[in-house]
């Protein structure tokens, strides 16, 4: 996760975890879903096709996850990432996000 878009998140009061906070550096895609659902976490990452793969399984095998953002690395910039995070939160609860899938592409309206 870039760390401008960390810190402009962090300085609108939106609680953000990354990785690195968390410790979950190296570890599995699974791991860190693992983790971030047990800490009623959504996931945000640019590993699309993997996590997207995550989610599916999930899904298939009836595995529950707090939610997952979707987002293609250097597609945008961190300014429209960040308006686009913040429309997304500001329109999708935590209960809407579980067990759901997000890709940021689709909240430029």
């Amino acid at each position: 996760m870039d760390q401008v878009l960390v810190k402009a998140l962090r300085a609108r009061s939106i609680d953000v975890l990354t990785a690195l906070d968390a410790g979950m550096i190296e570890r599995e895609d699974r791991e860190h879903l693992d983790y971030a659902t047990k800490q009623g976490r959504v996931v945000c990452t640019f590993n699309v096709g993997d996590f997207y793969r995550l989610h599916s399984e999930y899904v298939a095998q009836g595995k529950r996850h707090a939610g997952i953002i979707l987002m293609r690395q250097q597609h945008l910039s961190v300014g429209e990432q960040m308006r686009r995070m913040l429309k997304l939160i500001a329109n999708k609860s935590a209960e809407e996000m579980e067990n759901w899938i997000e890709f940021l592409s689709a909240w430029d309206r």
